[in-house]
């Protein structure tokens, strides 16, 4: 499966494919944003697509790929278990609960509750 501009509770998301490359360098963040410029309003992308270092927020990736999402205006979701990453840092878990609860990046388990959080945001 490549990756595909789907309607998801309404809402229009570029549901990245699992096998696509990694998410290894900020450029790599870019071509996702601009592939979501042909109309999604979302990017949903699988965790095991993003390397390594975006769970190591000592290296400040994560921080850099959330942050072009926001200064582009896209939603982005990262879908899938991210338990192993999570048990190993603190830091981690509080990043993941504070960007859960805003509007820009989550963290999801799977796209049926990446729907059911698109079906919950007021348009």
């Amino acid at each position: 499966m490549a990756d595909v501009v789907q309607e998801r509770a309404g809402v229009a998301v570029l549901v990245c494919d699992p096998a696509g490359p990694k998410v290894a360098t900020t450029a790599d963040a870019l071509d996702l944003i601009g592939a979501a410029f042909l109309g999604a309003q979302v990017v949903a992308l699988p965790a095991s697509r993003l390397d390594a270092d975006f769970f190591s927020l000592g290296t400040r990736f994560a921080g850099e790929v959330m942050q072009k999402f926001v200064n582009y205006r896209l939603r982005l979701a990262v879908v899938g278990d991210i338990s192993a990453h999570l048990a190993a840092s603190a830091a981690l878990r509080a990043l993941v609960h504070e960007s859960n609860r805003a509007d820009h990046v989550w963290f999801v388990a799977d796209l049926d509750a990446l729907d059911a959080r698109l079906a919950a945001v007021p348009r």
